[in-house]
């Protein structure tokens, strides 16, 4: 079961570095009978790796698959465009990947981590913001919503 999933969520096609989550949408869970991924995901249990949307809609949060692409897209349309932002496609097996705010990453006191969008299935916000961090300890995830994340754009960049 463990194998067959491995497959499921390896990326079909060439080989090229994505630039936005929907260029990282080739894997057969992406493809497929939504009812299939989600009883394959099932079976091999919710803690395979996985798409934050596919344990969104595997736990009833999310209505469907689409509904994930469309909040990864509304993003992307607010980020791609817009000076600093990166896609960065190298997550964790099986997540979409993140985005960035490169300018965040030096200042004043010398490297930070930057400031970081990704998506999460812990809120239905579906969004997390990670501000830039300098220092010892971890960052604490910032609950947003796509929406949000527009209405402030600017402020966090100025921040950064």
């Amino acid at each position: 079961m463990a194998l067959e999933w491995s497959h499921a969520v390896e990326p079909a096609g060439g080989v090229g570095i994505a630039t936005t989550p929907a260029q990282t949408r080739r894997a057969w869970l992406h493809r497929a009978d939504e009812q299939q991924v989600l009883a394959l995901f099932r079976a091999v249990g919710a803690d395979a790796p996985a798409p934050w949307w596919l344990r969104a809609l595997a736990r009833g949060k999310l209505p469907s698959r689409a509904a994930g692409f469309a909040v990864e897209d509304e993003v992307t349309d607010l980020l791609a465009d817009r000076p600093g932002w990166v896609f960065v496609p190298w997550a964790a097996d099986g997540e979409v990947g993140y985005w960035e705010f490169v300018p965040s990453e030096s200042g004043v006191y010398g490297p930070a981590e930057p400031t970081t969008v990704q998506f999460t299935d812990r809120h239905p916000g579906w969004v997390d913001l990670l501000p830039a961090h300098r220092g010892p300890g971890t960052r604490q995830p910032i609950a947003f919503t796509p929406a949000a994340l527009r209405e402030q754009i600017e402020d966090l960049e100025n921040i950064a």
